[in-house]
């Protein structure tokens, strides 16, 4: 028996869209990082020149906008293909200006109505690995196994900086370590749906841990569900007996 759905939660650069495409990955899992939903409506807010603080049109957009989120086929280090009405916006939307909004888009509590609806049309079909902060919490809190990825601020800057420049993007460390302090403050402290991890997650920090450890790690937690859900398997057949 595996887990039909998976929640990871956990803040900026923790690992946990690593761990969530390679869990979906060994399963056959649809996997869906959720943050590029309010990435999606944030990158469309500033495209269309609406300031971050106009929460009535902004909580529009979440309600109304197209936003496909696909499998990948680019062979350029892409999870998914994220559309916004049909324009691959996947790049775009990763971007520092976004990053610097996509928290207070984060907070208002009609975008996260909506999106949130549409996650849970998705996590009821099952067989899903959905990442994002408030999944174990909010959006699915039934969900069969509930994993909380943590690490140190200066280790996820690191991460995020290393990914940025990569991308030719003219960053400094400062700024983006600046970057996930902020994000961090405004996740924990919104009033609605603050991160935080749930009453019966298991907390995974990866600061030391090495891609390939983690991957391990992860693995032995859904082997260990397997586990403890067969044995119950076994103990409620000799009941019935």
């Amino acid at each position: 028996m595996r887990p039909s759905t998976i929640a990871i939660d956990g803040p900026a650069a923790s690992g946990k869209s690593t761990i969530g495409y390679h869990l979906a990955d060994c399963l056959g899992y649809l996997f869906l990082d959720t943050g590029v939903l309010y990435r999606a409506v944030t990158w469309v807010a500033q495209d269309r020149g609406i300031p971050v603080e106009a929460e009535d049109q902004i909580t529009r957009l979440g309600e109304d906008v197209e936003i496909e989120v696909l499998p990948s086929a680019a062979t350029d280090g892409r999870q998914n293909t994220v559309k916004v009405d049909g324009r691959d916006v996947t790049w775009e939307i990763r971007s520092p200006r976004v990053e610097r909004d996509v928290s207070p888009v984060a907070a208002y509590p009609g975008v996260r109505h909506a999106l949130t609806k549409r996650m849970r049309e998705i996590a009821c079909k099952g067989y899903v690995v959905m990442v994002g902060r408030d999944i174990g919490t909010v959006v699915i809190p039934d969900a069969d196994l509930k994993l909380y990825v943590v690490a140190s601020a200066g280790v996820r800057a690191q991460r995020r900086y290393m990914e940025l420049r990569e991308k030719g993007k003219d960053v400094s460390y400062e700024q983006v370590l600046a970057g996930i302090h902020q994000r961090d403050r405004i996740d924990s402290s919104r009033a609605t749906a603050p991160l935080r991890a749930a009453a019966d997650g298991i907390t995974v920090d990866t600061t030391d841990l090495s891609v390939e450890t983690m991957f391990a790690e992860v693995e032995r937690l859904v082997n260990q569900y397997d586990a403890v859900k067969c044995e119950q398997g076994v103990r409620n057949e000799s009941s019935r007996v």
